[in-house]
């Protein structure tokens, strides 16, 4: 069994198949969980919407790297940005030669320090809850933005239009 989920309703239209997490890594964690918990899937499919820090993506994009932008405790000793202390799993790939993301609690308006392709806001947390729980993950994203100065504004815009790409493919991954 798949089980769909996306941060909110403006990113997925009229596709009522998905559950809704809610904004940032914290309420995807919960509403991953609750899932699990209640449907125990085989797989959970996110799907939303990203800013690009790589120029290069564009459209509706496939991550398979998954990494936490804002752990910093960089001052605590000496752990890299994105690396939670003396946590084992730091980051998550599942294919080497996929896109990457940056999950974080922050909208991206400017240059990040972390060397990613694309920043969200959940695909992190999601992805961290299905390795401890040995459920398969995949995460679509279309890119609405170039994370600079006028994101808020090309979020907006953009917001709505990745959900008809994404429902081209979605047949195929039922």
């Amino acid at each position: 069994m798949n089980i769909f989920i996306a941060a909110l309703k403006k990113e997925i239209q009229h596709m009522d198949f998905f559950h809704l997490s809610g904004v940032g890594k914290i309420n995807a964690t919960f509403k991953s969980m609750e899932l699990i918990h209640k449907f125990n899937p085989s797989q959970i499919i996110n799907y939303g919407t990203a800013g690009a820090i790589n120029k290069k993506c564009k459209g509706l994009i496939e991550c398979t790297k998954f990494y936490q932008r804002d752990m910093d405790a960089r001052g605590l000793m000496d752990f890299n940005l994105g690396e939670t202390p003396f946590d084992e799993i730091n980051e998550i790939i599942y294919n080497k030669d996929g896109y990457s993301c940056g999950s974080g609690d922050s909208f991206v308006k400017s240059e990040i320090e972390m060397k990613v392709d694309i920043v969200d806001m959940e695909a992190y947390a999601i992805a961290k809850v299905c390795k401890l729980k040995n459920i398969n993950f995949r995460s679509f994203k279309y890119i609405t933005d170039d994370a600079n100065k006028n994101s808020n504004k090309d979020w907006s815009q953009n917001c709505q239009k990745g959900a008809a790409e994404f429902y081209k493919i979605y047949k195929n991954l039922i």
